[in-house]
């Protein structure tokens, strides 16, 4: 069975105890990973404030090259990496339209190379004879990261990389769902890292708390459920603790009248199913115009049935398992609420007999707003599709939520769905896509979907704290 072991201060750390992880295909074991505590934060936060002054003293084109060099080291090793995140996740190797591990993994090496790149800029407000103004922008100190386990390398990197390039040291915590790569990568890390920049703790839900309220972290960032970020943003509370927080969503899609919908069946069928269904911005609430309410339905049904799933290994598998059984459990409890709901199933609606945590990709119509599939998010591949007739009313049902991460809307007049774009309540609107990110550009949510920003430069000032230089000159 594979061994990972915590790192701290640039060595491997061992526990009392260990804990399973399941391979959501088989549900079987096939890593052993340390049960770290509260001991062991408080030992990682040590080395990490320790390597603080160094490490964000370090002149800026010095550490570029060795965050930079962190991006080769993973290539080195994509295909293993590849292997562990389809073992623990359950996302197959290459999925669907090529949004599987590859994808994951070859992301991270793009966004270290793209975050590495970024500067940090001094703004000069004023320079004449009076005075010089600056405003500069300093790292913060320890940053605590806590990651969640639907794209666990990937989410990994958007927190750490920033987090040193802003010139932070990292305490991260993994979801105990999926922290075997997140360990290997820290273990590679550190073979190019001075000590304690970069180290890791695993374990459950007792070592978030630790993290959270620990007095010597200066900013967590957490990508996760609402719920749990309001306990992070509890718990942050006593030493006033920086917060980034990329929640929960119910990502709504708007279809208008005049889409081709065979044009489009393929990239909504991805916007809704990829990772199945498990991304925080996927494609969650489809509202249709009743006119081609039918025609869509169909079209992306067809796929639902036609999708071949099974165990990410397999070279033909596009979509894996949902990742654990409480998850399963989650999807299920959805799709038995909207059969007794009067909800119309075109595909899917079971739980696959036989090993793993296998849901069929489901499409549903019939429901409407009310219903707990279509106003909790599901996390896993089923959707439900809505009707409408009336615009002004899709876009008030739509904002009609606790979530404001992402929404999108379709039409064949991108300048006509760019003009309602504006008027969805949600970190980003997509026009004739959804839930695609690119490394320059800002992700963060409203409402319940949590607040601050990641990615570009927008999500590395997050990182950092303003400080305001007068020099008199008379």
């Amino acid at each position: 069975m594979l061994q990972c072991q915590m790192i701290i201060n640039g060595q491997p750390v061992s526990a009392d105890q260990t804990f399973e992880v399941i391979n959501p295909a088989t549900g079987e074991p096939f890593a052993e990973v340390q049960q770290g505590n509260a001991s062991h934060v408080d030992q990682a936060v040590a080395a990490a404030r320790a390597a603080f002054p160094a490490w964000s003293a370090m002149a800026d084109a010095d550490r570029v090259a060795l965050i930079r060099s962190l991006a080769p080291a993973l290539e080195a090793r994509m295909p293993e990496f590849m292997e562990l995140v389809t073992r623990e996740s359950g996302k197959p190797m290459g999925g669907l339209n090529g949004l599987g591990s590859g994808m994951e993994v070859g992301g991270a090496m793009a966004w270290i190379m793209a975050t590495a790149d970024l500067e940090i800029p001094t703004d000069i407000l004023q320079d004449d004879d009076e005075a010089r103004i600056e405003v500069r922008r300093r790292p913060l100190g320890v940053v605590g990261s806590i990651t969640p386990w639907n794209w666990p390398l990937m989410i990994s990197i958007w927190h750490i990389i920033p987090a040193m390039r802003a010139g932070n040291t990292v305490v991260i915590k993994p979801s105990e769902y999926t922290p075997v790569a997140v360990s290997k990568f820290v273990e590679l890390a550190n073979e190019i890292l001075p000590p304690g920049v970069l180290n890791l703790v695993t374990g459950g839900g007792d070592v978030g708390a630790a993290i959270s309220s620990h007095n010597d972290i200066d900013k967590i960032v957490f990508t996760g459920s609402t719920s749990t970020g309001r306990r992070i943003m509890e718990s942050a509370a006593g030493n006033l603790k920086r917060l980034t927080l990329e929640l929960g969503g119910n990502d709504a899609g708007i279809l208008l009248p005049d889409v081709d919908v065979e044009a489009i069946a393929d990239k909504l069928f991805t916007a809704c199913f990829h990772n199945n269904g498990q991304t925080c911005a996927a494609l969650k609430r489809l509202y249709v115009p009743e006119e081609i309410y039918d025609e869509v339905a169909e079209a992306i049904a067809k796929r639902a049935r036609e999708v071949v799933v099974g165990d990410g290994m397999e070279e033909a598998t596009q979509l894996g398992p949902v990742q654990n059984q409480a998850q399963l459990n989650i999807v299920k409890s959805l799709a038995e609420d909207a059969r007794e709901h009067g909800g119309t199933f075109l595909a899917g609606g079971h739980v696959r007999e036989g090993n793993g945590y296998f849901f069929e990709p489901t499409v549903v119509t019939g429901l409407t707003d009310g219903s707990r599939l279509v106003d909790e998010e599901p996390f896993g591949p089923i959707v439900p599709i809505i009707k409408y007739s009336d615009i002004e009313d899709v876009i008030a049902r739509a904002n009609n939520s606790d979530s404001g991460l992402g929404g999108s809307i379709w039409s064949s007049d991108p300048e006509k769905a760019a003009a309602l774009a504006s008027r969805l309540e949600c970190g980003t609107v997509w026009i004739n896509d959804h839930a695609v990110l690119h490394p320059h550009t800002p992700f963060g949510g409203i409402k319940q979907s949590g607040f601050g920003v990641e990615f570009g430069d927008y999500g590395l000032e997050e990182f950092t704290a303003l400080q305001t230089v007068k020099v008199m000159k008379g």
